[in-house]
């Protein structure tokens, strides 16, 4: 089972990933974390991706999918894999459409108000924890007692902000799939449980 996962910044990504992940076995491929991974083990994908990174510039489409592409061809992908945060534009969309056929793309679709108000609420810990003011309205860690945070990209207006630039570059990748005829939109506005409840319904 090969699988996409969309939506906007706060649409619960991260979090459905890591379920679907445990519920069928198969590896959650993060373009963040694979590049992160070839950066710290020096290959030439990797050494090549930092080059633009210190100079504050994205990483070139090419260098993201061959990424990609070294990484869905590791025997933990044989099952399948799912795939977070790629593709982001049409043209990495048609490049990984070289590389394997998708099953399925899951968007989930979420209000965007309603992402600000579960981002700008978030706090974080330096252990790792993270929390919302909205269920805890400490501000030390009820883990390690460490004082809690606010990121800075996670305020208000940074959030419309990434909102704005997602709508532009990403949201048209949902018409590329809907095209394609595997698109299958999920309401995220509502609990994460109940949410991969209606991904696992869509699986079967």
């Amino acid at each position: 089972m090969k699988l996409i996962l969309l939506g906007a910044p706060g649409a619960g990504k991260g979090s459905q990933a890591t379920k679907i992940s445990a519920e069928y076995g198969i590896p959650h491929i993060s373009t963040g974390d694979a590049l992160r991974a070839n950066i710290t083990a020096g290959t030439e994908l990797g050494k090549f991706a930092q080059s633009f990174i210190e100079k504050g510039q994205l990483v070139p489409d090419e260098v993201v999918v061959n990424i990609v592409a070294d990484r869905i061809k590791k025997e933990d992908c044989k099952k399948g894999f799912l795939l977070d945060g790629f593709p982001r534009t049409i043209p990495q969309a048609e490049a990984l459409d070289k590389l394997t056929a998708i099953d399925v793309v899951i968007n989930l679709d979420v209000d965007f108000e309603l992402v600000i108000g579960r981002i700008s609420g978030r706090r974080m810990c330096a252990c790792g924890e993270t929390y919302h003011i909205s269920t805890y309205d400490k501000e030390i860690c009820a883990k390690c007692g460490g004082k809690l945070y606010q990121r800075k990209d996670d305020n208000a207006e940074t959030v419309k902000s990434r909102l704005e630039v997602y709508t532009k570059q990403s949201a048209p990748l949902v018409d590329y799939y809907k095209d394609k005829g595997i698109l299958v939109n999920v309401d995220s506005n509502t609990t994460i449980q109940a949410t991969f409840d209606a991904i696992k319904e869509i699986l079967k």
